[in-house]
């Protein structure tokens, strides 16, 4: 019996999903959902699951960091990535140490085969995606290099706060912001809050 998480905050998504495993998955599973990440987090605190389904943008999402801390949980949780997203955000999930990425448009042959090929292989790649991940390195400007404090300050500009609005935030100096901000923009090598905002919205 196959334990199965099914994590999204659209009931269509759930029922439609659950309904296809139930009816023509290859092992006999049992399936338990989640509406956002809060209640993801609590059901993998108290039961082991062989495979959770995991959207991206449910309410209270942490985007990519809810891979290694659901995995923090359950060492063996093997997660399947299930967004609108392309590929390119994909592989930052797959990064992460997802083990699967597939697209809600799938077919039901596609994604009966991802989760077939997560429980006997380990892990599961779009076609699209294969040639992407193998010759994908991590670039020098990917979030990852930035400090906790640079990340909070990203994500604030990201989001269309000022100087003054990040001060008052955080408490800190418009000087300190600005030096902070002069950092961010040379680590991600940017120019502008434009293409810092391109960079925060390939991270959904």
């Amino acid at each position: 019996m196959k334990n199965i998480l099914i994590a999204d905050d659209h009931y269509v998504v759930r029922a439609g999903t659950a309904l296809l495993l139930e009816s023509k998955l290859q092992y006999p599973c049992m399936i338990d959902f989640a509406e956002n990440y809060a209640e993801t987090r609590d059901k993998i605190s108290k039961k082991q699951y062989d495979l959770v389904i995991l959207d991206i943008d449910m309410p209270d999402s942490i985007f990519k960091a809810m891979v290694k801390e659901l995995k923090k949980n359950q060492k063996s949780l093997r997660i399947m990535m299930f967004s609108i997203y392309d590929e390119n955000v994909g592989i930052q999930y797959i990064e992460e140490g997802a083990e699967g990425y597939l697209n809600k448009g799938a077919s039901e042959h596609e994604i009966l085969k991802a989760v077939v090929s997560i429980f006997e292989e380990g892990y599961y790649y779009p076609s699209k995606m294969m040639s992407r991940l193998l010759s994908h390195t991590k670039d020098s400007n990917t979030v990852e290099n930035l400090s906790k404090r640079e990340f909070q300050i990203f994500k604030l500009l990201a989001e269309g706060n000022g100087n003054i609005e990040i001060s008052n935030i955080l408490d800190l100096k418009m000087s300190t912001i600005s030096t902070y901000k002069k950092k961010i923009f040379e680590k991600l090598k940017v120019k502008n809050v434009v293409d810092l905002v391109r960079i925060y919205d390939e991270m959904h």
